[in-house]
């Protein structure tokens, strides 16, 4: 098996599991096999936001934040299920529970996502053999069908995965990096979001060839260093490890409104720095996180947006901790005009069991982090039908 494992290089495998949510629906309930089954917040109105869909629904047109209405004209058979947080945590737990023994070199990317490095186990077979095994065993044992990317490094792992849905195994090489990557729009490289595609396309930077092939000084005018990062990615450079201590750094937990009516009053902006403070304080409990510094944004009706921050001697978690910090920063740099949005977030949060135990991994569905579907559907809920939507929510 030694020609299949680099003597310099990794062997890493991304696994997908394939519209978990719905996934982990139809596996509950097995009368929902071959059914498009769709997740919302408020089936019971049918209305709301699309959390996740099967791929039944999918192939119809339906995508995650769609507005549930559209969706069941679309598909108006579909079964609308609400979310059920703490049973897809449960399956998480267990699927990666399953990788960890195949490899311990395991980085959670979400509740549904990892990066596998299995450049030490040649003992279990090739990485097709492994990758096989890891499908049909999470198949057999929970019903959840995966896709596996296998490359040389992560960028290529998950480009790799995100080729066939559901159940695909694909192999992505970086001698294959030119033929297979390089005429698709630029929006598909993983990491290029629809504003940064956009500035690309601008700049005339249409396809992912396009960016492999820019100029230094280009790209970096357009994106910053994190341009040259993307292009090096792109041509198949990408030396970042599986990093299992990445699964212990939540970076920041927050919540933010914006209000139909611009808040002036005191009283009503106190109310809502306290919605927002039991909201992130909520999902740092679910987590165990603390965090000692504490960031509000204020935007106004002109659209001025001003983030101010305060570190503090103490770890906070607390609604009334939050709520305190919230408020001296709030009312210490508003300027007396109308408020637009508010946010209240907790900077640099981190388990405040890591000295003593490994924290629990798998509260991805609670990140407010920009590829887990859940929470890019209530920032949309949020805008559309304001805070009484989030508070619903999240309880």
């Amino acid at each position: 098996m030694a020609e299949f494992y680099p003597k310099n290089g990794r062997v890493i495998l991304h696994i997908d599991a394939n519209a978990f949510f719905a996934s982990v629906e139809i596996a509950e309930n097995p009368a929902l096999k071959n059914k498009p089954v769709i997740i919302a917040g408020n089936p019971e109105e049918r209305k709301g936001i699309v959390v996740a869909a099967n791929y039944l629904c999918k192939e119809k047109g339906v995508y995650t934040t769609m507005a549930l209405k559209e969706a069941l004209k679309l598909v108006p058979e579909a079964v609308v299920i609400k979310p059920n947080h703490a049973v897809y945590k449960e399956y998480s737990q267990k699927i990666f529970a399953c990788l960890a023994e195949i490899s311990p070199v395991i980085e959670y990317a979400s509740i549904d996502e990892a990066y596998l490095d299995i450049t030490k186990c040649s003992h279990l077979g090739s990485p097709i053999d492994i990758a096989v095994q890891i499908q049909q065993e999470i198949a057999d044992r929970f019903h959840i069908p995966i896709s596996i990317g296998i490359a040389p490094n992560k960028f290529l792992a998950k480009m790799a995965s995100d080729m066939k849905k559901p159940l695909g195994l694909t192999v992505l090489r970086k001698r294959d990096v030119k033929h297979v990557l390089w005429d698709k729009p630029v929006l598909e490289a993983h990491g290029i979001g629809e504003k940064t595609a956009a500035k690309l396309r601008e700049q005339g930077i249409i396809t992912i060839g396009d960016l492999a092939r820019a100029d230094t000084a280009k790209i970096r005018a357009i994106m910053g260093i994190r341009g040259v990062r993307m292009r090096d990615r792109v041509n198949g450079i990408d030396d970042r490890p599986v990093d299992p201590e990445a699964n212990t750094s939540y970076k920041s937990i927050g919540n933010s409104a914006t209000f139909p009516q611009n808040l002036t009053e005191p009283a009503a902006i106190r109310a809502k720095l306290r919605g927002l403070s039991q909201s992130v304080s909520g999902r740092m409990k679910q987590k165990n996180a603390v965090s000692r510094t504490i960031q509000v944004t204020i935007r106004y009706d002109d659209f001025t947006t001003v983030t101010r921050s305060r570190t503090f001697k103490q770890d906070i978690q607390d609604e009334e901790q939050l709520l305190a910090a919230a408020e001296s920063l709030f009312f210490k740099h508003w300027n007396g005009e109308p408020v637009r949005l508010l946010g209240v977030t907790a900077q640099n949060a981190v388990d405040k069991r890591t000295e003593t135990t490994q924290m629990d991994l798998f509260s991805f569905q609670e990140e407010a982090d920009k590829l887990e579907p859940l929470y890019t559907a209530v920032e949309a809920l949020k805008q559309k039908f304001g805070e009484s939507i989030i508070k619903k929510g999240l309880q």
